[in-house]
């Protein structure tokens, strides 16, 4: 079976295919139903769209983040005839009512960098006690099999906003997310660390249990 991610972003080609191909046994504590197995052993390719330069770019004109992982995974499978992976994640914050959410990514503007967003951020909740900085992390999944045939999973994680930017690793709002069960902001944490806990790594686990199932009912 051939799957490709449809995007371009890197950071997130990188989580995920470590997340799909992880062989070891995860801390599954926030999502107990699932099982840690190595879909990469039973001969799955995983592709990206490096590997077809010509698929253009798929605008996210959805209103939620379901519409955008549908959206891009529709579109890349209809341009290479490969079922497609894409996600949209976002940051929804308690005291803002669930901003920036579908427009994370692009919270600050048209071209801003990961750093415009976090510092707008924390403008906006400058004063705000910590008790009312609550926020959530989401994550949704789709796998396009088909035009018609598209399957969908969630992962979502709650923590709170920092008031400042903490720690080095990761990307995206990881620096003001803290997580208050390990103590720490997701920028703190390893990559490995980070994919046992965040809302991408329990998403794309459960897609990975999906792909699972869906190639032992192909053999």
């Amino acid at each position: 079976m051939k799957l490709i991610l449809a995007t371009h972003n890197q950071h997130k080609i990188e989580e995920i295919q470590k997340i799909l191909s992880q062989s070891t046994e995860y801390d599954l504590a926030r999502s107990r139903d699932l099982t840690s197995t190595n879909i990469a052993a039973q001969k799955l390719e995983i592709l990206t769209l490096k590997d077809f330069p010509n698929v253009p770019e798929v605008e996210e004109t959805g209103k939620t983040m379901q519409e955008n992982a549908i959206i891009k995974a529709v579109a890349v499978y209809n341009a290479t005839g490969i079922p497609a992976l894409a996600d949209d994640s976002g940051l929804e914050v308690d005291a803002l009512n669930g901003a920036p959410g579908v427009v994370s990514a692009r919270f600050a503007g048209p071209g801003c960098t990961y750093k415009d967003n976090n510092v707008k951020l924390l403008g906006l909740l400058k004063g705000i006690p910590e008790e009312k900085r609550g926020a959530a992390f989401r994550c949704v999944v789709a796998l396009a099999l088909s035009q018609d045939d598209v399957r969908i999973v969630e992962g979502k994680v709650k923590g709170i906003i920092t008031d400042k930017e903490i720690g080095k690793n990761g990307f995206g709002y990881d620096p003001v997310f803290y997580d208050t069960e390990l103590g720490k902001t997701f920028a703190q944490l390893s990559q490995e660390e980070k994919n046992r806990v965040s809302h991408r790594g329990i998403a794309f686990r459960k897609a990975k249990e999906l792909i699972k199932r869906l190639m032992t009912d192909n053999e």
